[in-house]
């Protein structure tokens, strides 16, 4: 539920903003960790850059369908599409200031980031909009407004970067053992774009049962790691502090 504020806005804050270039970007790399965090309690929001409009399989319909669809079996508390131009966004300041107040709006201590570098050059990009947005989002002299209200600056504390396609050596591991039957079920929300039986269309990367696999397969590279069944790995933009030397796996 959303909080109603004394100036009549609404209390949109979360702990965690996972933003991907497309719909199902975060899914894909990150629903086991948006899931386990919605479990320990925590407020998860979901801002999609692009509305996917150039994949060869559904519609920007059907994708906001699958995506809200998602959302809901994440547990995410909102989530909302910034309609940037699929396969042709850049870093201009029209999508700096689209993506800085919805980082303000949703005021995350962490933002979960697409992969550095991927096999789909969306990804990449999105990856330098985002870091950049929330840096710039803490500058107090650039203004923005949301529902007719001036914003306030806001940095988030860090930036993690999931990763997608391409193996990435990552930097911490998440345990999202218990959390992978209903990861895979927020990716089949996206029924246009992932195998089910039956299904018809063009046959893409990733609309083959041997995609699912290899998903299933990274999940437990990464779990192997360091010593469950499933994991998902992140990058750090910096070293990651932590005051307690033993609080590890």
């Amino acid at each position: 539920m959303l909080r109603k504020l004394k100036n009549g806005s609404m209390d949109r804050k979360v702990d965690i903003l996972a933003i991907g270039a497309h719909p199902d970007d975060v899914e894909l790399a990150a629903g086991g960790t948006i899931i386990k965090s919605v479990q320990q309690g925590k407020k998860v929001a979901i801002v999609d850059l692009t509305q996917g409009e150039l994949g060869s399989r559904g519609t920007i319909e059907t994708r906001y369908d699958e995506a809200a669809t998602a959302a809901k079996i994440m547990g995410v508390i909102h989530r909302e599409n910034l309609k940037m131009a699929d396969g042709f966004f850049e870093a201009t300041e029209e999508n700096l200031l689209k993506l800085i107040t919805a980082i303000r709006k949703y005021q995350p201590e962490i933002v979960l980031a697409n992969a550095p570098e991927d096999r789909h050059p969306d990804h990449g990009r999105g990856s330098q909009l985002i870091s950049r947005a929330c840096f710039l989002s803490g500058l107090l002299k650039i203004e923005t407004e949301s529902d007719g209200e001036k914003q306030k600056h806001w940095r988030p504390k860090v930036v993690y970067f999931y990763i997608q396609d391409r193996y990435l050596k990552p930097d911490f591991v998440v345990d999202v053992t218990e959390q992978r039957d209903l990861k895979f079920d927020s990716i089949l929300a996206y029924k246009t774009q992932f195998y089910q039986e039956n299904m018809s269309g063009p046959k893409t990367p990733i609309s083959g049962q041997e995609f699912l696999d290899s998903l299933e397969g990274r999940l437990i590279q990464y779990g192997r790691d360091i010593g469950v069944k499933y994991g998902e790995g992140f990058i750090t933009e910096r070293p990651v502090g932590i005051n307690d030397i033993t609080k590890f796996l």
